[in-house]
């Protein structure tokens, strides 16, 4: 396995920049995940990584060794496409097997290590099939299969799950993070999708606008983001961010309502974060100070449990609350709130 750093890594395409000076160091073994929207950088980082971009600006590091001028052959990585990228015309053990006669691996060894990949991924009965005979599921394994044959130092993963459906995408992300914990190889996985981001990472790169936004495991970008645009990210549904000021010890929303802070914090404006997950519902009648209350505005079944809206002076505040105790909209909603489970942050996004 190996090390990899990025240090002041940028890439432009004409006038355009679209990574600003990236800097990250990936520890022997880690599973790093880049998250963010479309046409933040993610996938850019990674193909420089592999060396199928060339960065503009800073360097690649594998092993403290600079690979920014080696062939992407010469880089000991293996990169997994959301697209598979499988030969049409080859069997999956011929696929699998490719890119070791290509290096001119014997063919003894060439057929072991294959046997052995497609255990770990369950296709050793699928060695014989053509792509065209498979599942999206079993060719997204084939396309992992050749990565692991490969023993390179880095596996990169650019959003291998996107172009299965949802039932699929679980089932597969659980092999992944089944495989992750079985080879610990260094890996660096592209997704937009924040769920596999908080299950598989060790540390999590939260990216917009070729910008890093924060680094963190899933638990610090979770429970203590640094933005509001992390906040909003990660999380479904996202944190409730809503204008108010910061007085007298109190978080002031917009509509008068008064939350006691935890802590001491200057006075001004300020944007005021609640996790929708963190409103405890009280049902009618039953005594306790309601942090927050109102009608609800609209109500989601979700079978477990009821997502509700609330508008607090013309801002939607989220709910989870358990099943069945709202059923419509215009109900009245009381709500409680741990001072602890308030986040702040300035009127510019930065956490307070």
């Amino acid at each position: 396995m190996a090390r990899v750093e990025l240090r002041g890594v940028r890439k432009r395409f004409g006038d355009v920049q679209v990574v600003h000076g990236v800097d990250l160091s990936i520890a022997d073994g880690e599973f790093l995940v880049l998250v963010g929207p479309s046409g933040c950088g993610k996938s850019t980082i990674l193909r420089m990584v592999a060396g199928l971009e060339e960065a503009s600006d800073g360097r690649i590091l594998i092993d403290d060794a600079v690979v920014n001028e080696r062939d992407p052959k010469d880089r000991d990585v293996a990169m997994v496409f959301q697209d598979y990228a499988l030969y049409p015309h080859m069997s999956v053990a011929e696929n699998m097997g490719f890119s070791l006669r290509w290096r001119g691996v014997g063919k003894a060894e060439i057929g072991r290590r294959v046997r052995q990949a497609a255990e770990v991924l369950d296709i050793a009965h699928l060695l014989e099939r053509r792509p065209r005979e498979l599942s999206g599921g079993q060719r997204q394994r084939v396309a992992m299969g050749r990565a692991i044959v490969r023993d390179p130092k880095v596996f990169l993963f650019d959003e291998p799950l996107s172009n299965l459906d949802a039932k699929l995408r679980v089932q597969m992300r659980t092999e992944i993070k089944r495989l992750r914990d079985r080879l610990r190889a260094t890996t660096i996985y592209v997704t937009h999708d924040q769920v596999e981001a908080m299950t598989l990472a060790d540390r999590i790169v939260v990216m917009q606008g070729g910008l890093v936004q924060q680094v963190g495991t899933p638990e610090e970008i979770y429970d203590r983001p640094a933005t509001t645009f992390v906040a909003a990210f990660m999380g479904a549904p996202a944190m409730n961010l809503l204008p108010g000021r910061i007085q007298d010890g109190h978080a002031l929303l917009a509509d008068g309502t008064a939350l006691p802070l935890p802590d001491a914090a200057p006075p001004g404006e300020a944007t005021i974060g609640i996790r929708p997950e963190r409103l405890i519902w009280l049902p009618p009648g039953q005594p306790g100070e309601a942090a927050i209350s109102g009608a609800a505005a609209v109500v989601e079944p979700l079978g477990s449990e009821t997502l509700v809206t609330l508008d607090i002076a013309g801002t939607e505040l989220h709910a989870r609350v358990p099943a069945r105790s709202v059923r419509r909209a215009g109900e009245k909603v009381r709500l409680a709130l741990a001072p602890e489970d308030i986040h702040l942050f300035s009127p510019e996004g930065a956490r307070l």
